[in-house]
C-alpha cells in the first residue's frame, strides 16, 4: 500500500480535502513509494488561522517556557537522528552518512535556540534627561513561514522554525513535496516535546500554497532557500504583500587555487566539496579556478579521486554517493555535460551513462569533469545542482579573483594557499557572503549568520546567528519619566524626607 503524507496543524495530522496528490519517488528504484496531499487555498488559510490562535498565548509565553521545550525537543532530536536519516534517504536519496550530517547541522540551530534568551537581551539607558529613562526591546511578530528545498529536508526546516518559535512567533512550514516525510517526523517530535497545538504547523502542496502563503495578510515575515528564479519571485511577492523576506538563491561556488598551494589538499577539498551529496547543494564547488601552470597536475589529481567514488542507494553503507531525486532532474544535469565539448570544454570524466546494477530504474548519474571551461559555456554559467565539476584556468591571483567577482551568483567561495597575504587580501576583494580559506564549503556554525551577496540573496537578513533573531522580531523603543517620589502632591507621605 502507499504511504500517505498529510498536513499537520493544530499539533495533529490532518487528512488532505483538495483531493491533489504528489508522487514522491525513492530515487535509488525509481518506485512511486508514497503521495503527499496538496494543500488548497482553504486549507493554507486553516493552518495560517491555527497558528494565528496559538500565537495569542505562545507570543506572551516566558522564555524559561519556550527554551525548556526545546531543550526536550533537542533531545528527542537527538535520539531519532538515525530514523530522520532513513526518512531523507529513502525520499532524497542521499547516503545514510550524509543524512545524519544534515540532522547533525540543524541541531546546531536547536542550540543556538535554546540559548536564545541572551540574544534577545535588550538595552536601557538611564538619566538621557532629568528622570528619563529609554529602553529598547525585542518582540515577536506573529506568524511566519517558511519555504524549503529538497536538498536538505530537515536542515533548512531546521535553520528557520527553532529560532523563529524561540522568539515567540508561531510557524508554518510549507516543505519540498519530493521528500515531505523527514518534516512530518520533525512536527512529531516537537509535539512529543510539549510545544503547544498550532505553533507549529506543516502544510504540503506546490504553487498553490506557496503563493497562498506569499499573499495571506496573517503571515508576517517569509524565509526561503531555493532556486535563483524562485527567490527572485518569493522576494517580488512577499515584499508587495508587506512581509519581512528572507529568500536564499542559487550558486556558482568557486575555489581558487594558488600555485603555492598543497595540490593533494585542494584536490581532495575539490572532489568532497563537489561531490558530496551527489552536487546538491547550495554550497557545492562547482568551479575550480587553477591559477597558473598547476592545471594540469590539479586535474589529475582530482580525476584519480573522483574516479574512485562509489555510487550506490543511499542505505547501503559502502556507497558514498547517491542519486539524484527525479529523473527529469538527472536528465537535465546530463545535458549538461552531452554539451559540454561542443561549447569548447575538455570532458575529462562523463558520467551521463552510469547506472547501478540491480537498481537500472534509479535516477543515477556519474561523476563528470570539465577541464579548461570556457566562461560562455551553459555548465559554468548555470547552477547545474548535480556532479559535475567545471575547471576554468588563469594565469594570475587577480584574473581569477575579476573571473569569481564577474559571477551574478555570491553565495561561496574558497581559496586555497599557504599564503597568508593571498588569504587575507581574498577575504576583502571577493564579493561572496561566505569565504574559506583552505576550507571548500564555509557553511558558518549556528551562532554566525548564513547567507550570500549578489543573485544569492534576496532580502536584507541572512539566516539564523543573529540575523536570524533581528529578522523573526522587531524592536521597540520605550521612553519612560517617572516623578521623583519627593515631588508627590501634598498631603500624601511615602515616608521620603523632603530634604531628598
Amino acid at each position: 500500500m502507499t504511504k500517505i503524507v498529510n498536513h499537520w496543524i493544530g499539533g495533529k495530522s490532518v487528512d488532505g480535502t483538495s483531493g491533489n496528490f504528489g508522487p514522491v519517488t525513492d530515487p535509488a528504484t525509481g518506485v512511486v513509494t508514497t503521495k503527499v496531499a496538496f494543500a488548497s487555498v482553504d486549507e493554507v488559510d486553516a493552518a495560517v488561522q491555527t497558528a494565528k490562535d496559538a500565537f495569542v498565548t505562545w507570543g506572551q509565553a516566558s522564555l524559561a517556557k519556550r527554551t525548556e521545550i526545546l531543550f526536550r525537543f533537542r533531545a528527542l532530536l537527538d535520539a531519532n537522528r538515525d530514523a530522520i536519516a532513513e526518512l531523507i534517504t529513502a525520499e532524497h536519496g542521499k547516503v545514510h552518512s550524509d543524512a545524519l550530517g544534515e540532522v547533525a547541522r540543524g541541531l546546531e540551530i536547536v542550540d543556538l535556540a535554546c540559548g536564545i534568551s541572551v540574544q534577545l537581551k535588550g538595552e536601557l539607558s538611564t538619566q538621557v534627561a532629568t528622570r528619563v529613562d529609554v529602553s529598547s526591546i525585542r518582540q515577536p511578530l506573529g506568524v511566519v513561514a517558511g519555504i524549503t528545498p529538497f536538498n536538505f529536508p530537515a536542515m533548512v526546516p531546521m535553520w528557520m522554525f527553532p529560532m523563529a518559535i524561540a522568539c515567540g512567533n508561531t510557524f508554518v512550514l510549507k516543505p519540498s513535496e519530493k521528500d515531505p516525510s523527514a518534516a512530518v517526523k520533525i512536527a512529531e517530535l516537537l509535539a512529543e516535546a510539549g510545544l503547544p497545538d498550532g505553533v507549529f504547523n506543516v502544510v504540503h502542496g506546490d504553487k498553490v500554497a506557496v503563493d497562498r502563503l506569499l499573499e495571506h495578510p496573517d503571515v508576517k515575515a517569509v524565509s526561503f532557500v531555493g532556486s535563483t528564479p524562485i527567490a527572485r519571485y518569493i522576494h517580488t511577492t512577499a515584499a508587495a504583500h508587506h512581509k519581512r523576506v528572507q529568500a536564499l538563491g542559487g550558486a556558482k561556488n568557486h575555489m581558487l587555487v594558488l600555485p603555492d598551494a598543497d595540490l593533494d589538499a585542494a584536490a581532495d577539498a575539490a572532489v568532497s566539496a563537489a561531490y558530496g551529496s551527489a552536487g546538491e547543494r547550495c554550497m557545492a564547488i562547482s568551479a575550480v579556478v587553477a591559477v597558473g601552470a598547476i592545471g594540469d597536475e590539479l586535474v589529475e589529481k582530482i580525476r584519480e579521486r573522483a574516479e574512485k567514488i562509489k555510487i550506490g542507494p543511499g542505505n547501503d553503507p559502502t556507497s558514498e554517493m547517491g542519486p539524484l531525486i527525479t529523473a527529469v532532474h538527472r536528465d537535465k544535469v546530463a545535458s549538461y555535460v552531452e554539451g559540454a565539448a561542443a561549447e569548447g570544454c575538455e570532458v575529462v570524466l562523463d558520467g551521463t551513462g552510469y547506472t547501478v546494477e540491480g537498481f537500472e530504474d534509479g535516477h543515477w548519474i556519474g561523476i563528470s569533469l570539465l577541464d579548461k571551461v570556457p566562461t560562455s559555456a551553459k555548465a559554468y554559467t548555470d547552477e547545474i545542482f548535480g556532479p559535475v565539476l567545471c575547471v576554468l584556468r588563469v594565469d594570475t591571483y587577480e584574473e581569477g579573483v575579476a573571473l569569481i567577482n564577474s559571477s551574478p551568483f555570491g553565495n561561496g567561495t574558497a581559496i586555497f594557499t599557504r599564503d597568508g597575504g593571498a588569504a587575507r587580501r581574498f577575504q576583502l576583494e571577493i564579493e561572496a557572503g561566505m569565504v574559506g580559506v583552505n576550507v571548500p564549503i564555509p557553511v558558518p556554525v549556528g551562532y554566525h549568520s548564513f547567507g550570500g551577496w549578489k543573485d544569492s540573496l534576496f532580502g536584507d537578513h541572512h539566516i539564523y546567528g543573529n540575523d536570524g533573531t533581528h529578522f523573526y522580531t522587531r524592536g521597540k523603543v520605550v521612553t519612560t519619566r517617572w516623578p521623583d517620589p519627593s515631588e508627590a502632591p501634598a498631603g500624601v507621605d511615602l515616608g521620603f524626607p523632603r530634604n531628598h
